[in-house]
């Protein structure tokens, strides 16, 4: 049997990895994707083959991640219960995209994983597996009741790693898990499962990674300009970059000013709540600029239309529907809409803030004669004519006040 391993070079996969080539009899071939968590990568393929792996793949995905999964959702102004930057659902069907590929360049007869059986990504790895290779066998152990009597706690994954000669540096007790990509950090489990626990305490500055205490933030505000060709950005300060680069410029942009911290509890799609903790600096400013951008381009009734379609579209991509045919035409959608959102946003960056300094476009829809107060020089809007659309628009309200009336009587 082979079994292609999503593998971190952490405690859990390590065990995992030793594990499974023990259960199956199997030939494991190990994947790590680098989806800019700047971890130490180097060495990875050593440690995997000495923990028993036959093969390791470290694949740089951060281009693809940035432009075919980033700047999508972006257009779509996806935001997941009004506060969450969808940091973490975003990468996992890409992560699963590539560990198909693996499997089915290798003859593999089975992906694992080592997503908990109470969380989302168990459930994002699994569907996007089920929709780019129907037929493959997924192997989730803490799904199983083996694994799980096995190793209840970290303490016995350290006991068997030792037993085994793994080769891994871990303590008993962490006091959060952490998760690092180029859209975000998040923070969850531990300390963080007390919902009362300030993670903005001065004790608890050193969790954040990507940004700076808001208030720490320098004294003076920084501006900034985005420019956009049909709703991605495609420069920063004048300067062309791809997606990839953008994120990058605006992670360190946003971390300096303290942007882009959140603290929520959210919905799970397995039906429990969760409290984290994330830090999206560049999203955050990315998110905002581009909604700047489009106050002036895009067509009102188109904006409904998108908006209303915004909260379906974050909870395909929070469950992991991302290779769904439902979020395919809201793509399509949004790729439409998006096509005159075209221009410059100018921000200014202030501790923790993002303001609107500034938005110009060639194709605006903001015209300032017609929205003028003084006396509009092309006679486009005749005052006048508002009399018979406040009439029209009050006639229902009349009716029903009316009919009220006589139902008293």
């Amino acid at each position: 049997m082979k079994i292609v391993l999503a593998y971190s070079g952490g405690l859990d996969t390590s065990v995992l990895l030793t594990w499974l080539k023990e259960k199956y009899s199997a030939e494991i071939i190990a994947f790590c994707a680098d989806i800019g968590q700047e971890e130490e990568l180097r060495g990875l393929d050593k440690k995997a083959k000495r923990t028993g792996a036959s093969k390791m793949y470290i694949d740089n995905l951060q281009e693809e991640f940035a432009a075919d999964f980033i700047y999508p959702m972006m257009q779509a102004g996806a935001i997941y219960e009004g506060q969450y930057f969808l940091g973490t659902s975003i990468a996992r069907p890409l992560i699963a995209k590539r560990m198909v590929e693996i499997a089915k360049k290798e003859k593999a007869d089975a992906i694992a994983h080592g997503a908990t059986g109470k969380g989302n990504d168990q459930v994002r790895f699994e569907l996007t597996a089920a929709a780019l290779a129907p037929g493959i066998e997924i192997i989730a152990p803490w799904r199983m009741d083996e694994f799980r009597g096995e190793f209840p706690g970290r303490k016995e994954m350290i006991d068997y790693c030792a037993r085994h000669k793994v080769p891994v540096q871990a303590s008993a007790s962490k006091p959060y898990s952490m998760d690092r990509n180029l859209l975000h950090i998040s923070y969850e489990a531990g300390i963080l499962e007390d919902t009362w626990f300030d993670a903005y305490a001065p004790k608890n500055k050193d969790m954040f990674l990507l940004s700076v205490d808001p208030e720490d933030a320098p004294d003076k505000p920084q501006y900034i300009t985005l420019d956009f060709e049909k709703g991605n950005c495609v420069a920063i300060n004048g300067k062309s970059l791809s997606p990839l680069e953008v994120m990058r410029r605006l992670n360190k942009l946003g971390g300096k000013h303290g942007i882009g911290r959140v603290d929520l509890v959210e919905n799970r799609f397995v039906g429990m709540k969760s409290r984290g903790v994330y830090e999206t600096p560049g999203g955050a400013i990315l998110h905002f600029a581009h909604r700047q951008m489009e106050s002036i381009t895009m067509d009102r009734e188109v904006m409904r239309i998108r908006d209303s379609l915004i909260p379906k579209y974050a909870e395909l991509v929070y469950n992991g529907f991302w290779f769904a045919p439902e979020r395919e035409v809201l793509q399509a959608l949004v790729t439409e809409s998006q096509r005159n959102v075209t221009g410059t946003v100018r921000l200014k960056l202030y501790k923790g803030n993002i303001m609107t300094a500034g938005r110009k476009s060639p194709v605006t829809l903001y015209n300032p004669d017609i929205a003028t107060m003084e006396a509009d020089p092309t006679n486009a809007y005749n005052q006048n004519d508002a009399t018979g659309f406040i009439n029209l628009n009050a006639l229902r309200l009349k009716v029903r006040t009316l009919a009220q009336g006589k139902s008293r009587r």
